[in-house]
């Protein structure tokens, strides 16, 4: 293979090419355009799903409303997962690597608009139909590179074909049981999707970049976050268009700036792609990045909630509102630190930042109309203490 392969693809267009491993030490790796749409075309479905959320949590049946977001969350993280680390590996940006990617593009669209259906309904059809779109574009793109493979590369390639074609078939088969156990079968083949890594992979590893990869989720993480922001905004706009509630509203619209300002503040502390370097390792931080994702968007959903509550629209509680910030707040910030920062923590006190940030939060719940800013002054307190704990100079070896 020559350098002009492995040259990154946005230098220049061919029509088509060989697909076959990238360097994982190739230098100036970044996120391309196609990656980049691909994460905004994303971000619908994380927003509908958040939409679907805030009006089941506002009416009072959070459980349902819960639910239904973690199961089509899932749906859109594990396809955007799989996309990610592929594109990592064998990105070409071809002609038949964009127009898969397309397709899985258009899938996503389509679970979009199967949210709504799913969450009022329990009607998963169009969203099925949509993720299995999206599964199927991603099974071509791996039989390409098998094509293009030897031995256990070769190998590896095609039991993720047969990984995901094969659960794509239980997913459509899924539709047709009843729905009492609709749940108990999505658990079981969201397992088998999970697997299908983990099986494919137990030979030889893809050649994922691990500067790449850090930098994608933290876009991502970006894209969620400020799905937040416009959440909230939306939110807080509709509010000020049928009432005067100002002196509620400004506090919120405060305290939710400052949660999201200091998330990202907290999730980029410190670089994380020199600590990706073995198998158990990546799979950990990118499967835990789930709940990572999940939470940061429905941060979001929580302030509508707030928000709706404030100018009497929600059928709820206010503590109950606010908890609809901080339990995803906190949930935010332990898995941050457990899955992202932790390894660059040293001491208990470094150790203890997030964790007791993420109880100051949850305490926050019980402050009333001062919830979301107590939420947001507890984050940015954290922040505080981690720059100073961080920047005191190391004992000498």
């Amino acid at each position: 293979m020559t350098d002009h392969d492995h040259a990154p693809p946005n230098r220049r267009f061919r029509p088509l090419v060989r697909m076959t491993a990238r360097d994982p030490r190739e230098p100036h790796r970044v996120a391309t355009p196609l990656e980049l749409l691909f994460d905004l075309c994303f971000v619908v479905a994380v927003a509908q799903a958040g939409v679907r959320l805030v009006h089941a949590v506002a009416e009072g049946r959070p459980g349902h409303g819960v639910l239904g977001y973690c199961l089509v969350f899932f749906a859109i993280w594990l396809a955007w997962l799989n996309f990610t680390w592929f594109a990592s590996a064998f990105d070409t940006d071809d002609v038949p690597y964009r127009i898969a990617t397309f397709v899985q593009i258009t899938g996503v669209l389509v679970l979009a608009a199967g949210v709504p259906r799913a969450f009022d309904a329990n009607d998963f059809t169009v969203a099925v139909a949509g993720y299995v779109i999206m599964r199927v574009a991603l099974a071509f793109q791996w039989l390409r590179a098998a094509r293009n493979q030897t031995g256990t590369a070769r190998q590896t390639a095609l039991r993720y074909v047969a990984g995901l074609v094969a659960v794509q078939v239980g997913w459509v088969a899924l539709l047709l049981v009843p729905g009492t156990v609709f749940t108990w079968g999505f658990v079981i083949l969201a397992a088998a999707e999970l697997a299908v890594p983990v099986l494919a992979e137990r030979s030889e590893r893809t050649t994922w970049h691990p500067h790449h990869i850090a930098e994608r989720y933290g876009l991502f993480t970006i894209i969620v976050l400020g799905e937040s922001v416009a959440a909230a905004t939306v939110a807080v706009q509709s509010a000020l268009d049928e009432t005067s509630a100002l002196g509620e509203l400004l506090p919120i619209a405060f305290g939710g700036l400052l949660i999201v300002f200091t998330a990202y503040w907290l999730y980029f502390a410190v670089p994380v792609h020199q600590h990706l370097t073995t198998g158990v390792q990546s799979f950990v931080w990118g499967y835990g990045h789930y709940v990572v994702f999940g939470s940061a968007a429905a941060i979001g959903a929580g302030i509508e909630v707030v928000v709706e509550q404030a100018v009497h629209k929600a059928h709820i509680s206010q503590t109950a509102a606010a908890s609809a910030v901080t339990l995803p707040t906190a949930l935010f910030l332990l898995m941050v630190w457990l899955i992202h920062s932790r390894r660059a923590k040293r001491g208990v006190a470094e150790h203890a930042v997030l964790p007791v940030c993420a109880v100051l939060v949850l305490a926050a719940t019980f402050c009333g109309t001062w919830a979301v800013p107590a939420a947001g002054l507890a984050m940015a307190a954290a922040v505080a203490a981690g720059e100073v704990l961080h920047s005191r100079p190391r004992p000498a070896n």
